[in-house]
C-alpha cells in the first residue's frame, strides 16, 4: 500500500518566513526609531482545560489570549532579548539551508541563555509569531523514535527498506518532511510506549509473524516520531494501536500521541494523532490475564495526584470518555503495573496471546 500524505500540505516556505522575519525586525526598528516602545502580541493556546463541565469549547487550533510583551516592563526585557537573540539564529539557518538542534542555539549564547528551557520557550514564541512548526524554522530535536517492520521509505533520497529485515530497529528519520516513497503491506500500525517492550517483540520476529508496523518513542515521544506516525497514519491508512504500561505515565503518553502536549498546544493540529485506539494495557487486564499479585504495584502519592489532574482534562470526557472510565478504575483500585509483566506466564507471551487476542477480538478503544 502506498499513498500520499496532506498533513503538512500548507506549512509556510523558506522564503515566506524570511519575508516574515524582515517584517517583523522592521517593525521593531520603526518603532524604536520613532520613540515608541515595540508591543509584541503572542498568541497563547492550549489543548485542554479543566472545567468541570463538559460542555467547554477547547480548541487547540484556535488561540485562547494575547500575551503582550514590551519594552515598558523590566521583566519582559530578558525574554525579547533571548527571543530575537534566537530569531537572528534562526534566520541564518534559513539563509544559509542548514538545520541546528535546539541545544546548539542554546550554545551559541550560553552565558545569555543560562538555560536550555529559555531557549524553547523563545522556540515556541516564535512558531508562534511566524504561525508555523518547528521544523519550518530548520530546528530540529535529536530523535530518538524507532521503527521496524512491513515499511519502505526514502529520506532525503536515502532508502530505509525495513520490508527486508522486518524485525530490525530503524531510526525514525529526523526530517519528516523529506520523507517519500512511503511502501508498505502491513495490516496495522502498533505504537508502543518503551524501548524494552519494542525490542521483546523483535526477539519474537512479531513484525514477520503479525505483518504490521512497530514504533516506539522511547517514552515521551519526541516530535519526530510524532510526525513520522501521522505521516503513516495519513499516507497508509492502517488501523493504529497504542501499548502502554498501566500507569499515570504510560497513560499520559498515550494522551501526547492522540491530543498532543500542552506545551506545543499552537501545534497540536499537525502533531496529533486521533486515529489512535488504546489497546492497554488497562486495569482489568491484570485479573483477565492472571497477574500474580505481586507483579502489582501501588500508586505512589504522585502517581494520585497526577492521575487525578489528569482525570480533570476535558478532552478525556468530550473525546473518550471510555479512556476516562478506565483511568478512574485505575485510581480507585489504587495499582498498577508494566507490561513486561505479563512475561510471568511465558517470556513470549505479550507477542504471541496478549496483543493478537486483544486485536483479533476487538478489545481496544
Amino acid at each position: 500500500m502506498e499513498g500520499k500524505h496532506s498533513r503538512w500540505s500548507s506549512q509556510p516556505r523558506p522564503c515566506d518566513l524570511l519575508r516574515k522575519i524582515r517584517e517583523f525586525t522592521r517593525a521593531i526598528v520603526e518603532d524604536l526609531s520613532n520613540g515608541r516602545s515595540p508591543e509584541i502580541l503572542i498568541d497563547r493556546f492550549r489543548n485542554y482545560c479543566t472545567k468541570p463541565d463538559s460542555n467547554c469549547d477547547c480548541s487547540s487550533d484556535l488561540p485562547i489570549l494575547k500575551e503582550t510583551l514590551t519594552l515598558r516592563r523590566e521583566s519582559h526585557l530578558r525574554r525579547l532579548d533571548v527571543l530575537l537573540r534566537v530569531l537572528v539564529i534562526v534566520q541564518q539557518l534559513l539563509q544559509e539551508n542548514r538545520h541546528g538542534s535546539k541545544r546548539d542555539i542554546y550554545y551559541m549564547h550560553p552565558s545569555v541563555f543560562s538555560d536550555q528551557s529559555i531557549v524553547d520557550r523563545a522556540i515556541n514564541d516564535i512558531c508562534i509569531l511566524m504561525q508555523c512548526s518547528r521544523h519550518n524554522l530548520n530546528v530540529v530535536s535529536v530523535g530518538k523514535g524507532l521503527v521496524m517492520g512491513w515499511l519502505r521509505f526514502s529520506e532525503a533520497g536515502n532508502m530505509f527498506d525495513c520490508i527486508n529485515r522486518p524485525n530490525t530497529a530503524f531510526p525514525v528519520p529526523i526530517h519528516v518532511e523529506e520523507v517519500k516513497d512511503i511502501v508498505s503491506v502491513a495490516k496495522y500500525i502498533l505504537v508502543v510506549e518503551k524501548e524494552s517492550v519494542f525490542q521483546r517483540l523483535a526477539n519474537d520476529q512479531f513484525c514477520n509473524t503479525n505483518h504490521c508496523i512497530v514504533i516506539t518513542g522511547r517514552g515521551y515521544p519526541d516530535i519526530s516520531t510524532r510526525r513520522f506516525l501521522g505521516l503513516l497514519v495519513d499516507t497508509l491508512h492502517l488501523p493504529t494501536y497504542c501499548l502502554v504500561d498501566c500507569d499515570p505515565y504510560g497513560f499520559d503518553i498515550l494522551s501526547t500521541y492522540r491530543f498532543g502536549s500542552m506545551q506545543m498546544a499552537y501545534d497540536a493540529k499537525f502533531l496529533r494523532v486521533p486515529e489512535i485506539l488504546w489497546l492497554g494495557g488497562f486495569p482489568l487486564d491484570s485479573e483477565k490475564y492472571l497477574l500474580p499479585q505481586q507483579c502489582l504495584l501501588p500508586l505512589t502519592a504522585q502517581d494520585k495526584r497526577k492521575t487525578e489532574a489528569m482525570l480533570r482534562r476535558c478532552y478525556l470526557q468530550r473525546e473518550v470518555p471510555r479512556w476516562r472510565l478506565e483511568l478512574q478504575l485505575m485510581l480507585e483500585r489504587g495499582v498498577k503495573f508494566e507490561l513486561e509483566a505479563l512475561s510471568v506466564h511465558e517470556l513470549n507471551f505479550l507477542s504471541a496471546v496478549y496483543i493478537p487476542s486483544k486485536i483479533q477480538g476487538g478489545v481496544y478503544i
